[in-house]
């Protein structure tokens, strides 16, 4: 099991709620209708759901309930860049004629020990306590296959029916020279940190990356991002990650693009060496946090022995969650291309469905049908779902592009966030919304009205006849509702409108 670490008041609370020491496993007298490998998001959510059903469900966690969104990613980031935006506006208040005298403090210490505090508060929800309650049983260990009806944990043979395999994905680190000759840091370790590092280096500019590297730099450390020459955020809209490469650099991150020969050595601590710019860069560090690389959970599980195929990108499914054995299924990182917790909580769903209803009159849900939204917290931050403006030109989709900035928004502008824009695709000629961008303050908040509306249909000229309280920085969707209803004014309707209202004059 991952040590947590400080072993404080906070981690020994998490620790008592999702692996307690002295929690004793069931003794199965019967297969269970699904078994759940995995207690992260895809695990919990398709455990619970499927006991609220009335299903027997057993399921298996050989480390930490919550998985890495409790424990080490979403939550614990999060709550650190809380920390750090506030910092940030603090240094920052000047723009609104509000001084700050002296120097803005960042008690390093305290800011980690508020994160351990709420992550602990949240754990009750993902306890193991609390699945025994909802009427599942929970069990501790390393789980294998015995064969397609029975699991093993232990010395305990698990009978069941259907398996779902959610043991999820793990931070695995790219091929750098030197780099297993010094203690570096991933997500899995960087939320136990008790002192700020003076220097930080951070390899990979994608999500993570930059979400740590803006966060630390507001709490004070000199951090030197290090990109490999696809850009910052290089799967967004290049506008989008431009506003934010900006933002960072404003913050006091130092980013080392188009690197090259990269090597990491042990000098009396930690030392990086590489080009870029055109630079040659050798520095040392206090601690190197590498945000780049994942790896899915399949060892140990013997998914040769029940047939199940996987790769190093994962466990191959179907449209339906259902690996090559038709007893099993998957669900969450371990076998998705978008490795999200709100994807994990959808594809349990899915499964929920599919295995449990699969020759039932519901019909069998598929991961297909999802239109998948997406954040990095950043500041600004960054939102998308659906069709990106670069992938419409390299399928040759036809698109009409709209945008709004912020600089046009009345809240934004009154906020002093006026450096953002909404960007939305519809089909050509039409108002049939393909995808989205949005670059805001709270971009995470607003990208879900967009969503909502592909999911049901509603076309982008509808949004502009939704009434949105004014002032708010989601008005800039409604802008762009009326952007598209006025390019429906073609020549015809302006000739015939003129004429209606000179009827109406001669009345």
């Amino acid at each position: 099991m991952n040590a947590l670490q400080p072993h404080d008041e906070f981690n020994q609370q998490l620790q008592s709620n999702v692996h307690p020491d002295d929690w004793q496993n069931p003794t199965p007298d019967r297969p269970y209708h699904l078994v759940v490998i995995g207690a992260g998001t895809a695990g919990l959510v398709t455990a619970a759901g499927a006991a609220g059903l009335g299903a027997r469900v057993a399921l298996i966690e050989r480390d930490l309930m919550g998985g890495d969104c409790l424990n080490v990613g979403c939550v614990p980031s999060k709550a650190l860049i809380s920390a750090a935006r506030v910092a940030s506006q603090l240094r920052h208040s000047n723009r609104f004629h509000i001084e700050h005298t002296g120097e803005v403090k960042v008690d390093f210490a305290q800011v980690m020990r508020r994160m351990r505090k709420l992550r602990a508060k949240i754990s009750r929800n993902d306890s193991a306590e609390r699945f025994r309650e909802l009427g599942v049983d929970v069990y501790f260990g390393q789980a294998s296959f015995v064969d397609d009806q029975t699991l093993k944990v232990g010395e305990t043979q698990i009978p069941f029916k259907r398996a779902v395999i959610a043991t999820g994905a793990r931070a695995a680190a790219p091929s750098i020279s030197g780099l297993d000759q010094v203690d570096y840091l991933t997500n899995e370790s960087l939320f136990s940190l008790t002192e700020l590092p003076k220097r930080l280096g951070v390899i990979g500019a994608g999500p993570i990356g930059c979400e740590m590297a803006q966060a630390f730099a507001q709490l004070g450390a000199e951090v030197l991002l290090i990109e490999s020459g696809k850009g910052i955020l290089s799967k967004e809209d290049r506008d989008a990650a431009e506003i934010v490469r900006e933002s960072m650099l404003a913050d006091g991150v130092r980013l080392l693009s188009s690197a090259k020969g990269l090597t990491v050595r042990n000098d009396n601590g930690i030392r990086i060496s590489l080009d870029a710019d055109g630079t040659h860069v050798d520095e040392p560090l206090d601690q190197l946090l590498v945000a780049a690389g994942r790896a899915p959970n399949v060892e140990h599980l013997c998914l040769d022995e029940v047939g199940v195929r996987y790769d190093r990108n994962g466990i191959q499914v179907n449209d339906q969650l259902r690996t090559a054995n038709p007893n099993i299924f998957a669900a969450g990182d371990v076998c998705s291309r978008y490795q999200f917790t709100h994807v994990a909580d959808f594809h349990a769903r899915i499964v929920i469905q599919n295995a449990l209803f699969a020759v039932g009159p519901l019909g069998q849900k598929k991961v297909s049908d999802l239109i998948v939204p997406w954040a990095t917290y950043t500041t600004p931050e960054v939102a998308h779902v659906g069709l990106h403006e670069h992938e419409a030109e390299a399928d040759g989709t036809k698109v009409d592009v709209f945008v709004q900035r912020f600089d046009e928004v009345d809240r934004a502008i009154l906020e002093g966030e006026e450096n953002g824009f909404v960007k939305v695709l519809t089909e050509k000629g039409t108002d049939k919304i393909l995808g989205a961008t949005i670059v805001a303050g709270n971009a995470g908040d607003m990208i879900s009205e967009i969503t909502l509306a592909m999911n049901n249909g509603i076309g982008l000229g509808t949004i502009a006849s939704s009434i949105h309280p004014y002032p708010t920085q989601a008005e800039a969707i409604r802008k762009l509702g009326d952007q598209f209803n006025r390019t429906r004014l073609t020549t015809f309707n302006q000739t015939m409108l003129g004429y209606l209202q000179r009827l109406n004059v001669g009345q």
